[in-house]
């Protein structure tokens, strides 16, 4: 792999890495939050797949702006760099590892919706998000060379501190108005 390659790749890891996190993240901490308010499993799936929608088209998005602000601010300062890929794949990159990996903290509500018994939608959802965290994390080390199990844990207690963070919210929210 030459240097040119090498910098894509890295490139393309940054924006599925992002997404992939933030998309478990944020669609988790609206489950956590909506379930630290006692609200209903219709109230998750529709916050859940609203945020999904809107935060990947912005992560998306955002990215893209992002890799286009910086291209032109190389190109400007005579950086000369060859860019081979075109400005848009990272932002749908991210958009893409947003939306998959944000159904998974929604995927026991889904599975619920569709008729499946699950006792504990909002337990099965955590551990589906701590699997999908622990799982993106330790996936990078295909590419970092890291040690897997410290990346996985790492992703996890970032999801972990946005979860409890959210669950304590949505408790707070609903303590004060109700």
């Amino acid at each position: 792999m030459n240097q040119q390659q090498s910098i894509e790749t890295s490139e393309h890891l940054k924006s599925a890495v992002y997404g992939a996190n933030d998309g478990i993240v944020t669609t988790f901490a609206v489950v956590a939050g909506v379930a630290g308010a006692q609200l209903s499993s219709s109230v998750v799936l529709i916050l859940g797949i609203a945020n999904m929608v809107a935060d990947g088209i912005s992560m998306g998005l955002s990215n893209y702006l992002g890799e286009r602000s910086q291209r032109r601010f190389l190109n400007n300062h005579k950086h000369n760099l060859i860019f081979h890929t075109a400005v848009w794949h990272n932002g749908l990159i991210t958009f893409i590892a947003f939306n998959l990996a944000g159904v998974l903290p929604l995927s026991p509500y889904l599975l619920s919706l569709f008729g499946l018994p699950i006792p504990n939608p909002f337990l099965c959802s955590i551990l589906s998000t701590a699997l999908a965290l622990f799982l993106v994390g330790s996936l990078r080390t295909l590419l970092t060379r890291d040690s897997w199990y410290k990346n996985g844990l790492e992703m996890l207690l970032v999801g972990a501190l946005a979860a409890t963070a959210a669950y304590f919210s949505g408790f707070l929210i609903n303590t004060l108005i109700n």
